[in-house]
């Protein structure tokens, strides 16, 4: 059975598995938060490229002048980086939800979920904006380890 306490200073859940820290809490909420809106400014971000270059993926969607196209490369660059914050972003928040129920450090945690938004939002700068590859892949490859370092560290607390 799970319990769950509103406080002064936040929510606690709570089960044999331990606290939620209320500052933990509020660090992921905050981080989760940041990459969920920054996930639909992708969105945004691909409609308006699709309207300012007049390539539509969609007969209907088609203006005047415009075209429909699947292959442009500056809307595709976009698209792909989308598709590559839906690959990590959200395993990351499904992860990051439970290693909180790990009873972690609180610095460790507030760090983690700190890092993995930074190097996200990196991640989208030099995928789409200033196409560096070599630190778009550290960027990637930072919050990927730092989410599998998560994922590791719930399996071991549960065993």
């Amino acid at each position: 059975m799970v319990h769950i306490a509103c406080t002064g200073t936040g929510i606690i859940m709570s089960q044999e598995f331990g606290l939620v820290e209320p500052a933990v809490f509020q660090a992921y909420a905050f981080w989760a938060a940041v990459l969920g809106l920054k996930m639909l400014l992708m969105s945004v971000l691909t409609g308006l490229l699709r309207g300012s270059k007049k390539v539509f993926s969609n007969p209907e969607d088609v203006k005047p002048g415009g075209k429909l196209a699947y292959d442009d490369p500056d809307v595709e660059r976009v698209r792909r980086a989308h598709r590559n914050d839906m690959e990590n972003i959200l395993p990351y928040f499904i992860i990051s939800f439970l290693y909180m129920f790990t009873n972690p450090s609180i610095t460790v945690a507030v760090n983690l979920f700190r890092l993995v938004a930074l190097v996200r939002i990196g991640h989208t700068v030099f995928h789409v904006l200033v196409p560096v590859h070599k630190f778009r892949g550290m960027a990637w490859a930072t919050g990927f380890f730092t989410t599998v370092f998560m994922g590791v560290q719930i399996v071991l607390h549960f065993l």
